[in-house]
Formats: C-alpha cells, structure tokens, sequence
C-alpha cells in the first residue's frame, strides 16, 4: 500500500501539489442505497415537496460542484459531465452517479459527494413517512485516467 498523499513527512495536512500532472480524461461513478418501506416507496409520486428523486438528482448535481467546499483537500476540477441514476426496488433506492473532467487530479471524491448527497436528499423528502429510513453502501464504483490508472469494484451493485 503506498502512502497517503495529503500528509507532508512532518504529519501535517496538506493539499497535494498537482501543478506537474498533465490534464487527462478522468471520470468516476459512485453508489449509495437507500433503504424504506413499500409504503414510502408508494408515496414517492405524491411527496407535497415534488419529486423527491428530480429533486435529489439536482442536488447531486450541484454537491458534486462543490465537493472542494465539503472535503478541505480536494482540488476545484472542471466538471464535464455529472450524471445521477435511480433505480426503484423493492427493498428502496439505488443511486447511481457518473462524473467526467479533463484535469490534473481524479473526480472519485465528487463522485462519492454527488451519490451521498443525492441519497441524503431522497432522505430529507421522506422522512415525514419513516425516520427509520437507511442509507448504506456508499462506495466507489470505478475510476479511470490518471497516474493509478483504472479501477472498477469487483462486486458491481
């Protein structure tokens, strides 16, 4: 395992020095579960706040914009593309976010950002129903470009 890069040799934190790496494609996609009832999922049409789901992909959209506002360390990256998919099943929601630039650093953290927020969004809507809704498996999914290369979780949600 190699080291961890937002420390300097005396411990301290620092924003890790990218003004040598070249600007290359980069993308990244995330996931994030949320857990509820069939009744809250019956009732996600009728929420008296709008579309809970409309209203969290915008919310994703805009955290993974901001994701150097939240996370002290990450750089401010030209977004191209952010992206977020639902699915409704059974069991609840699964988000799905997809995030593309052309930089000198990777786009996982907004990535992560962009489901979190969108999974805590879909939350914030429903809780009237049930304060018992979960959200769980917030994780990478896949990253490609840059100096580590390319990584896809081996065990796809």
């Amino acid at each position: 395992m190699s080291k961890l890069s937002h420390y300097d040799s005396a411990g301290t934190a620092r924003m890790v020095d990218i003004s040598a790496k070249n600007a290359t494609t980069r993308t990244a996609s995330a996931h994030a579960f949320i857990h509820m009832s069939a009744e809250v999922l019956a009732a996600l049409p009728n929420n008296p706040k709008g579309d809970p789901l409309e209203v969290a992909r915008i919310a994703a959209i805009l955290a993974a914009k901001r994701t150097p506002e939240l996370i002290p360390l990450c750089h401010q990256i030209p977004l191209s593309r952010v992206d977020i998919e639902f699915g409704i099943e059974s069991a609840g929601i699964r988000v799905k976010s997809f995030v593309s630039c052309t930089a000198g650093t990777g786009a996982e953290m907004e990535a992560l950002t962009a489901a979190a927020v969108a999974a805590l969004t879909i939350y914030d809507m429903t809780k009237a129903l049930d304060k018992g809704i979960v959200i769980t498996d917030l994780h990478l999914l896949s990253k490609s470009g840059g100096k580590s290369g390319d990584y896809k979780r081996e065990k796809n949600d």
